[in-house]
């Protein structure tokens, strides 16, 4: 049973605070968890609204914007209500933001949570660090969290419960790399997505340059499922990427991807667009692309603008990331 977020928030200020007792570091002492002060101004503030349109209602556009390519194509829909009986209703689409991604440098830091590391246990520490056939020069690794944020009906803005695709209605903590092996092994990463030997060959990743161009005007392929544009290669679904010098957005950005990619893998990410999801979200083991734009958070905030899978960061990854604090990444999306 989903809590309040009111109760959620004060269930994670009281294990804080027990771990602070325990020693557990905390923002206090440790230099290194920046805050994004999500729960602040910057909830409205860092938000890009402009983003929500196009807003299609009954097939009757409001605002501009992109619209992705697997939309629905229908007026109106059939849906069964609590007692099982046929509704009458119209179609509604628009850009919801529904997630919540960090990309961090350091385990079970949580710039969403205030800057504090939520878990004392080293114990169960599973993924904290890449292991690949290059020196730590040559490769990164970073972990991520996954959170629902429902953002419109957190802040109770025009959005009708029987529109949610998914069922969330809270700010909640739903996945967390710290616990996941196959995050940092490519080897295990393969066995819960053995298409991967598919792609490793030079022709499918040539084919992510007609994803990347597609990308830059705003429209990921979902045909080619395996590319992120020109962030790289999709696969495999591991938070191992080649580096640069401090967090580049577009690496963050690709961790995020495969992030949400290895979710739909396993059934926790849904399918939320097309004539097929128009009563509600569907497992859907590939991710569709097209439903999906990124907007960063923190450090700095896209508050005009987001950006499709795999969008160059020349267009919109400029200034956004800087040394220290600036390392860690979050997006809602």
């Amino acid at each position: 049973m989903k809590q309040s977020i009111a109760s959620w928030l004060l269930a994670v200020l009281l294990g804080l605070a027990a771990n602070c007792h325990a020693g557990t570091t905390s923002k206090a002492t440790d230099p290194l968890c920046a805050d994004a002060e999500l729960w602040s101004g910057k909830l409205v503030s860092d938000i890009c609204w402009s983003c929500l349109f196009p807003i299609r209602a009954a097939g009757a556009s409001l605002g501009g914007g992109h619209v992705p390519s697997i939309a629905t194509n229908q007026k109106f829909c059939f849906c069964t209500d609590p007692l099982g009986l046929p509704q009458l209703g119209m179609t509604l689409g628009l850009w919801n933001p529904s997630r919540l991604i960090e990309i961090v440098r350091n385990p079970w830091c949580s710039p969403a949570l205030g800057g504090h590391t939520f878990s004392a246990s080293k114990v169960r520490l599973v993924a904290t660090t890449g292991k690949a056939d290059f020196d730590a020069s040559e490769m990164s690794f970073f972990n991520y969290h996954y959170f629902a944020f429902p953002l419109t009906i957190l802040l109770d803005l025009f959005w009708d419960d029987r529109c949610n695709a998914d069922g969330y209605r809270d700010f909640d903590l739903l996945y967390v790399s710290e616990l996941d092996p196959t995050w940092n092994s490519d080897l295990l990463a393969f066995f819960t997505s053995p298409e991967t030997a598919l792609f490793a060959n030079p022709v499918a990743v040539a084919a992510c340059v007609a994803d990347a161009t597609a990308a830059a005007t705003g429209h990921s392929l979902d045909a080619l499922f395996w590319c992120a544009g020109a962030w790289g290669h999709l696969y495999p679904l591991s938070g191992i990427s080649p580096t640069s010098y401090g967090t580049d957005p577009r690496i963050s950005s690709l961790l995020a991807t495969r992030a949400t990619a290895a979710l739909h893998r396993r059934g926790l990410a849904w399918k939320t667009a097309g004539n097929d999801a128009l009563c509600g979200g569907m497992i859907y083991p590939f991710i569709p692309k097209s439903q999906y734009r990124l907007s960063m958070f923190y450090p700095v905030a896209e508050t005009e603008s987001n950006h499709a899978i795999g969008e160059t960061t020349f267009t919109w990854g400029a200034g956004r990331t800087y040394p220290g604090p600036g390392e860690d990444h979050l997006y809602v999306q």
